[in-house]
Parts: structure tokens; sequence; C-alpha cells
């Protein structure tokens, strides 16, 4: 889901939470993205501000009721289906909007791209087959840990040790002692995506520093893409191009990855990379809420108990600055 810029034409689609662009940690661990000219200046809450906010928290809730969508779309398709649908439609539309350059570029340029394409198609894949198991919010609460776990340790401090066992904290209540109100498939596959999560956290950051724009992005977009093709055909077969499957997986590839993106490209214009990342935290409690409205998928007090810990590490992480890095003598 959900979820996943090192400047936001620079990182990849948190197709989630997995799906929307991605930053490498700033100290974060769940998303950053370079602050534009007016995110990076200093002073009080203006109306700026809180418009970035709402366009943040605007773009998360379009991608975790995409998530939610998709998961309807799953009768018709099968999960595998719906990831196909979902990357090779926004593919399509990031390589229309963003006309890619393919010529001049190195085989380094072209290894961390297609690196970067196996890490978003793995991590859509996994996340997909885990909602289709359990709920989403569960779902993507474990599947933030990866971004959390690449956090902490960025952050080389003690506190983010603390933060880390309140995470794991959160997943042993949210597991009841051995996941037991959970399948363990589902859980297996929400800790594969989150593990991919990183993945594609270090590859988008690589991505941004060779390529201008959102150039990276697209083109990894349609590597991940065309992995995913073969899966899906053999999965889904020709309900792939019914009218209906059609129209629904271009609703779930504009709001999992094409309106999301747009948004998060104004909103780091006008917030800074910390705050930004900071209000990425909130993607397992927005995914609970689209689950129970558009899933009608309850949750224990435990289970809300358990994803406010991860919220809490996640805000931590991103809160705790990381250990300056050693000068060298000299």
């Amino acid at each position: 889901m959900t979820s996943q810029s090192p400047g936001p034409a620079a990182s990849a689609d948190p197709v989630s939470t997995a799906g929307r662009p991605a930053a490498a940690p700033a100290p974060t661990g769940v998303r950053a993205g370079r602050p534009g000219a007016r995110g990076g200046a200093r002073g009080g809450w203006g109306a700026g501000r809180l418009g970035g906010v709402a366009l943040v928290v605007s773009g998360s809730l379009s991608t975790q009721f995409g998530a939610a969508v998709a998961a309807l779309l799953f009768p018709r398709a099968g999960p595998l289906g719906v990831v196909t649908l979902r990357l090779t439609l926004a593919a399509v539309l990031l390589l229309l909007v963003f006309r890619p350059r393919l010529r001049g570029h190195t085989r380094g340029d072209w290894a961390v791209l297609c690196a970067f394409g196996v890490a978003l198609s793995g991590m859509n894949m996994s996340f997909y087959q885990a909602i289709d198991r359990i709920p989403l919010g569960p779902a993507v609460t474990l599947e933030v840990l990866g971004p959390l776990a690449l956090s902490v340790i960025a952050g080389r401090r003690a506190a983010s040790l603390l933060w880390a066992a309140l995470a794991l904290g959160g997943v042993v209540l949210l597991s009841g002692g051995g996941f037991g109100g959970l399948d363990p498939a589902g859980v297996a596959f929400a800790f594969g995506a989150g593990a991919l999560w990183a993945v594609y956290i270090l590859m988008s950051a690589r991505a941004g520093a060779r390529f201008p724009r959102a150039e990276g992005l697209a083109v990894a977009m349609a590597v991940a893409a065309v992995i995913s093709l073969p899966v899906g055909a053999v999965s889904a077969g020709s309900r792939l191009v019914e009218p209906v499957t059609l129209g629904l997986g271009l609703a779930v590839a504009v709001m999992s990855s094409g309106l999301p993106y747009a948004l998060d490209q104004f909103a780091l214009r006008r917030l800074p990379a910390a705050t930004f990342a900071l209000l990425m935290s909130l993607a397992p409690a927005l995914a609970a809420l689209a689950g129970f409205l558009v899933l009608d998928q309850g949750l224990t007090a435990a289970q809300c108990a358990a994803i406010g810990m991860v919220i809490a590490a996640s805000v931590g992480a991103v809160r705790t600055p990381p250990r300056p890095a050693a000068r060298g003598s000299g």
C-alpha cells in the first residue's frame, strides 16, 4: 500500500503504501523528500504549511482507499492480476506524463532502474497477496516495519533502539502471541512487502540521484509492469481485459499512484522533509480506516493499540536525528 522521494520527481510510487513515491530516509524510514523553496523556510504554520498537510493527508487517504478498491477487485482478477493492472496502467500514465529520455545512460544507471523495478514489482505483489489474506490495517502496519527498520539503522542512536522496541511490542500485541488471529501466509507476505519497501526506498534514492524529474520512476514502473505481466496473465487470463476490470484497475492506478504522487509533489514544495515523513507515519491508521469503511474490516481494541504503537514508533524514529558521521583525522 501502500506505499512509498529524494525530491518528488526522483522517487518511485507506495504503490502502497505500496505504490507512492518513497524516498531515502533523511532520518525517516517512512518517506522523505526534499523540501521545496517554501517547505525549507523557517517560520510558523501558515496557510502554506497547513495546505501542505492537507495535501499529504489527502494523498495518503487516496493511497489506502485505492488499496481497498484493489481488494474489491480481487474476486474478478485475483491479487496478481490486480497488481499487473495497477503497475501497467500506472506505467503508461507516468511514461506519457514524463516522457523519459532512454539514451545517454550508463550500464550503472540501467542496473539501478532494473533493481528499482524488481523491488517495486515484488513489493506490490507481496502487499496485494497480504491484503488478500489479512485486513488492510494490520497488513500496512506490518509492512511499514521495513522502512521503520531502515530508519532505525540509519539513526544509529540509542533512542532508535527504543523506537524499535516499541514497534516490536506493537507487533507482538498485533500477533496476539503468535498471529493466531491472522493468516500466517498473509503475515509473511506483509513482512516481505516491508522488506522490499526498504529496498525500494534505497533504490529510489539512487535513481533520484541519476535521473531528472520522475524519469527514473517512470522507467522503473515500466520494468515492474513487464515483470508482472506474465504472472498476471497466467493468474487472471482474459479477465484482465474485461471492461469492468479494466475500469476498476484504472481507478486503482489513479488512486494509488497518479493522484497521490501529484499531491506529494505539491506538498513537498510547502513542507520540510521531516514533516512530510511524519505524516506518512499515519499510514497504518488510514489503512485501518479504509478497511473499515470500504471492506467492513473491524479491528479489536488490542489491534488498534498495536497499530497505535507502531505509529508512535514511526513518529519517534522520524523525529530522532541521525548520529553525525565521524570526521576523518584529516
